[in-house]
């Protein structure tokens, strides 16, 4: 076969599978084939941009904008949205049931019987592969099913009444009752304006900030659902255009307004045209007469007005005080690096984060115990104002806040100087509290104006003295690593491991059988001892110049690796104090601990007869056994 040959048949190859791809997988298969000779009409839906239903004499022309749909005649408005795409859906799913051919119905002259000459429902589709207009007649004999024909066409159908359903409407029936497209999401900055004054609300970031008549955190949750009131508002009844005498409704002068501006939109000096560059007012008016239930209403951005559920009047109620975040502080745990309580009376205790743990940097970084700076981080977030006491902090003597008793900074740390921040803290967040007075504790928070009143007993709580804060675990060890104990009380005793893990006395340590079982028991306790919590610095309250346990204990055959406990008096509430050589401070444990550290480590001796009581008499017969040898028992060592 020539070259010429094989490239002239591969290029006819090359056509055929080019038409299949391009041109034959685009035709329906035998089944959507099916589908679609059954149809009404054949479209698709996203290249429909309009629709114009002549009802009588109304006609509704609806439009598609931006993935919306409007309302264009004979009034303009915003549509349903969800409607008309429901209303195509049913178009593009309508099938017929019969077809009456255009030659049958001439030859009866039934296109009146059909009420199909001049039907008084039509809908015509607009936009790309649109269908001729379709007239809907008057019902079939089958039940649910009507006529329905093309402008262009005698031929008719018999078809279901789904469709008439959806589009046998009056205008209003297609706006839309939701009051706005804003979702509460979208909504950046609002204004309400009532007989009380002007509010004004701003959102920074995730959170909201009141910032007229002052300035103030605002209650994120409660903010957001005020706002919710007029976004998922639903309009009752469509009164009338904006443009005519408004005082029968109560909006010639209203009793309120509220205005939401979007994401984009949050300077309500704008002049530009742009949709909603002027936010979007909603002004509240009177009560209408026959439906106390209701309110009338005015939105701007739509010209008209409407009534809405009388729930909606709520929003003019709120005060700024109602919408405060009553939060004593906003603490933004991914940025939070340093806590340090600043104590005239104690100085400062320096708490950093190092990974997931903390240290006390004021004292080398020793470990802190991060479960209770996470618990101190959590009561400050947590933490509710009592009472806003002023607005406009101009007495700080009066509140003893011109000299804080305690303060508690909130920081980031930058270890190094970077083009956007200088190293070392960077407070966030400073809490001052002043007098103590009843139950409460004065307090302000950063440069806020205010001064504030909260729980005195919230003082409990921020430990100024830093031993406070010590790790709760005094020894990291594993019980196989202790290798001598020395026990004192009110006698000694001193134990050595053995290598099979077994314990014996050390030279004059005891006497008498080891108890094991006891021994190990012990070993656990003092291993893995946690404090309770600290106390603070040793006062002679606690009982360590007559201690009830001194425990000292290695962890290496030579003995230099050397730990002290001891005990004192008792804590109360089943706790006692004790301290050790490697900390400063006294701690608490409990009494299951204690209990452990004064278990018996001398086996009791077997239990002996009572005195005076005989061996039963054996029976007639039975041969006597021997009386076994008495075996002496060995003398107990004294119990720790």
């Amino acid at each position: 076969m020539k070259l010429k040959t094989t490239l002239i048949l591969l290029t006819l190859t090359a056509i055929v599978f080019g038409y299949i791809y391009f041109y034959d997988r685009k035709q329906p298969n035998t089944q959507e084939a099916k589908r679609q000779a059954q149809n009404v009409v054949n479209f698709s839906s996203d290249k429909i941009d309009g629709l114009i239903i002549q009802n009588g004499d109304d006609k509704i022309e609806l439009r598609r904008r931006d993935k919306k749909w409007r309302l264009e005649g004979p009034i303009k408005d915003q549509a349903d949205t969800p409607l008309i795409d429901n209303l195509l859906m049913d178009i593009e799913n309508w099938q017929k049931d019969t077809t009456i051919s255009a030659k049958e119905i001439e030859a009866d002259n039934r296109m009146n019987e059909f009420g199909l000459n001049k039907p008084k429902l039509r809908l015509k589709l607009l936009g790309e592969g649109a269908p001729p207009e379709i007239l809907i007649g008057k019902d079939a004999a089958l039940e649910g099913k009507m006529y329905v024909r093309f402008e262009n066409s005698k031929e008719t159908y018999v078809a279901g009444q789904s469709v008439r359903k959806a589009i046998d409407k009056k205008p209003d029936d297609f706006r839309d009752k939701k009051l706005t497209d804003l979702s509460t999401a979208q909504v950046s900055r609002l204004v309400l304006k009532s007989a009380a004054g002007e509010m004004e609300l701003e959102k920074k970031g995730d959170h909201w900030d009141v910032v007229r008549p002052l300035r103030a955190r605002g209650d994120d949750q409660k903010i957001n659902d005020l706002i919710a009131q007029i976004t998922t508002a639903q309009i009752q009844q469509f009164v009338a255009d904006d443009r005519g005498d408004l005082h029968p409704y109560g909006l010639a002068e209203p009793r309120g307004s509220i205005t939401l501006f979007g994401e984009n939109d949050k300077s309500a000096g704008r002049t530009d045209s742009s949709p909603g560059a002027q936010g979007q007012m909603l002004q509240i008016g009177a009560v209408p007469d026959k439906q106390k239930d209701q309110v009338y209403a005015r939105f701007a951005s739509r010209g008209f007005v409407y009534t809405l559920p009388k729930k909606v009047e709520e929003v003019l109620n709120a005060r700024p005080n109602d919408l405060r975040d009553r939060h004593l502080a906003r603490i933004d745990r991914s940025i939070l690096d340093r806590i340090t309580i600043d104590s005239p009376a104690k100085g400062k205790t320096a708490l950093a984060r190092k990974g997931e743990n903390w240290t006390i940097a004021s004292r080398n970084n020793v470990p802190a115990n991060s479960a209770e700076v996470g618990r101190l981080i959590d009561t400050i977030s947590e933490e509710q104002v009592a009472k806003f006491v002023e607005d406009v902090a101009s007495d700080l003597p009066k509140y003893g806040l011109d000299k804080p008793q305690l303060q508690l900074i909130f920081s980031s740390f930058a270890s190094e100087n970077t083009a956007e921040t200088k190293a070392g803290d960077h407070p966030f967040a400073t809490i001052a509290f002043g007098k103590v007075e009843g139950d409460n504790v004065y307090a302000r928070v950063n440069d806020e104006p205010f001064i504030l009143a909260l729980r005195r007993t919230l003082l409990d709580n921020i430990y100024v003295d830093p031993l406070q804060w010590q790790d709760l675990a005094m020894f990291a060890l594993k019980p196989e690593q202790i290798h001598r104990l020395d026990i004192s009380t009110d006698k000694s005793m001193s134990l050595l491991r053995l290598g099979n893990n077994q314990w014996t006395w050390a030279k004059d340590g005891g006497s008498g059988a080891i108890n094991q079982t006891n021994v190990q028991s012990f070993v656990n306790t003092l291993s893995n001892l946690h404090a309770v919590r600290w106390v603070g610095a040793i006062t002679p309250a606690h009982g360590f110049d007559k201690p009830t346990l001194t425990l000292t204990f290695t962890t290496s055959p030579d003995d230099k690796a050397a730990h002290k406990l001891i005990v004192g008096a008792p804590g109360g509430n089943g706790m006692w104090f004790a301290r050790v050589d490697e900390r400063d401070g006294t701690f608490l444990i409990n009494n299951p601990d204690m209990n452990a550290l004064k278990l018996s480590l001398v086996q009791a001796p077997a239990a002996s007869p009572a005195p005076g009581t005989s061996a039963p008499a054996p029976s007639p017969g039975a041969v006597m056994s021997p009386t076994p040898p008495v075996v002496t028992s060995p003398v107990a060592a004294p119990t720790p």
